[in-house]
């Protein structure tokens, strides 16, 4: 498909502008202002109300590790008093902006919340649930507000990525601190009750609230500040709104504009996707799940690895060598063979893949600072060979080139993984996922009743706390 040069995007977009027609913020906040829950179907209903279970299960889960509990500490100190939880800790409720904070830092903690396929540099769990639950703790909220408020963000927050054709990250942006202040603005707005007119301010406050490079992809360590790009984006969501609220005002040109987002942070943005098919194709049904606690680009290897390995009776030091044909992204961005800390390793796709052939990776515990060390693990990591592929059908899928120590060879196309909107988990699926995420610290029948409140959301009368 052919096209439109940015260039003549800007100058389209300005003329419409001097003649009065709508922006693209201006139309997206007109639909998230005047979005009801009757508005939504019931598919794109229940695949919200499962992300934000998952969501919620990953902030339980996240919340443990030193990098959360340091964000919360921060929220805590400067977050007064207020009705909004920060999970994981103990003590009276917080500010919204600065439990947002924490849960969205908490949610991302350990790469297990969801995203968007095709990718687009978005990150739905973490940078707008978070928002959810502070701004329904703050304003009491039900849950058809709650739910209707997260799909349009979602709604907002997808097309916003798919317009930026995921080129921020080739400049050295992370794309979902870019993205995640526009959606987490509008499901702050939809919730405070804003109208199309504040929703779009919040709109343009927000661009100029973006944040996160990709330095820590080529660092030892450092991959902490990963984490806090999405509790800042659920900040920053916040932060717009209740300015936009008391009429504080941002660009109406703020995404496709000149030195808005697109002519800013992408190399190569499409300003038609920004509204394309909006209020008629729900960008909600195309939430992708995460199977194991990485990042997303090698699950797909990952489960075919797996169930190679049923199948065929062999483990991990059975492999004699292993060849990956993948994206070029993933060659370029993802290739850390000595990973300096867990966070860095579960972006490296070599590591990642090790693991799965020592360890089972649906377990999250299963990454843990003991893999980092496992000297097993550590040399097949070195031995993978990972090139760049074409003609893959995904960004995430594989070319596997596999043998065996006893001369059996495989080749297999990891194509896609159960939790991508084709392959999408069972109810049953999420629920186990869901527990293994938070019986721990709930205990399982907790942790149950509480699934159980979420997956029938649009009935609570609240949104349910564990």
């Amino acid at each position: 498909m052919s096209q439109t040069p940015i260039s003549d995007n800007h100058a389209a977009r300005e003329q419409a502008s001097a003649q009065g027609a709508a922006t693209a913020s201006q139309e997206l906040a007109r639909f998230a202002a005047g979005l009801r829950f009757e508005d939504i179907p019931a598919d794109v209903q229940e695949r919200a109300a499962a992300c934000i279970a998952d969501t919620l299960g990953c902030v339980v889960y996240g919340a443990r590790f030193p990098w959360s509990v340091a964000t919360a500490a921060y929220a805590r100190r400067y977050g007064g008093q207020g009705a909004c939880t920060v999970f994981g800790t103990a003590g009276p409720g917080i500010a919204a902006p600065q439990a947002a904070l924490a849960n969205g830092a908490s949610a991302h903690a350990f790469e297990q919340d969801s995203l968007r396929y095709p990718g687009a540099g978005v990150h739905p769990g973490a940078t707008l649930v978070p928002v959810v639950a502070a701004v329904c703790q703050e304003t009491g909220a039900d849950g058809r507000r709650a739910l209707t408020a997260f799909v349009a963000g979602c709604e907002v927050l997808f097309r916003i990525g798919a317009a930026s054709r995921h080129t921020s990250e080739k400049l050295g942006f992370h794309a979902p601190g870019l993205t995640g202040p526009y959606g987490a603005a509008v499901v702050a707005g939809v919730l405070l009750g804003l109208d199309a007119t504040g929703i779009a301010r919040a709109l343009g406050i927000a661009g100029s609230l973006s944040a996160g490079l990709l330095a820590f992809t080529k660092s030892r360590e450092g991959a902490m500040v990963k984490r806090l790009h999405m509790g800042r984006a659920c900040e920053a969501g916040i932060l717009a709104a209740r300015l936009a609220a008391e009429g504080y005002s941002g660009p109406e040109t703020i995404l496709e504009g000149r030195f808005g987002f697109l002519d800013t942070y992408c190399r190569d943005g499409d300003a038609g996707r920004l509204t394309a098919g909006l209020g008629s194709e729900w960008e909600t049904l195309r939430v992708c799940m995460k199977r194991y606690a990485c990042h997303v680009t090698p699950q797909a290897a990952m489960q075919t690895l797996r169930e190679l390995m049923a199948t065929h009776g062999f483990a991990g030091g059975d492999v004699a060598s292993l060849a990956l044909g993948m994206s070029e992204k993933v060659a370029s961005h993802h290739d850390i063979r000595q990973p300096g800390d867990i966070m860095t390793a579960q972006y490296s796709v070599p590591f990642c893949v090790a693991l799965a052939l020592y360890r089972d990776p649906e377990d999250p515990r299963a990454f843990d600072e003991s893999a980092l060390q496992d000297a097993a693990i550590a040399d097949l990591c070195r031995r993978i060979d990972l090139t760049a592929a074409p003609d893959l059908p995904s960004a995430w899928s594989a070319r596997i080139v596999l043998t065996l120590r006893d001369g059996r060879r495989f080749e297999a196309l990891a194509r896609d993984y159960k939790g991508m909107p084709q392959t999408p988990m069972s109810g049953a699926d999420l629920r186990r996922r869901f527990l293994l995420l938070t019986e721990e610290a709930l205990g399982t029948r907790a942790a149950a009743d509480w699934y159980e409140k979420l997956m029938r959301l649009p009935a609570e009368p609240a949104l349910p706390l564990p």
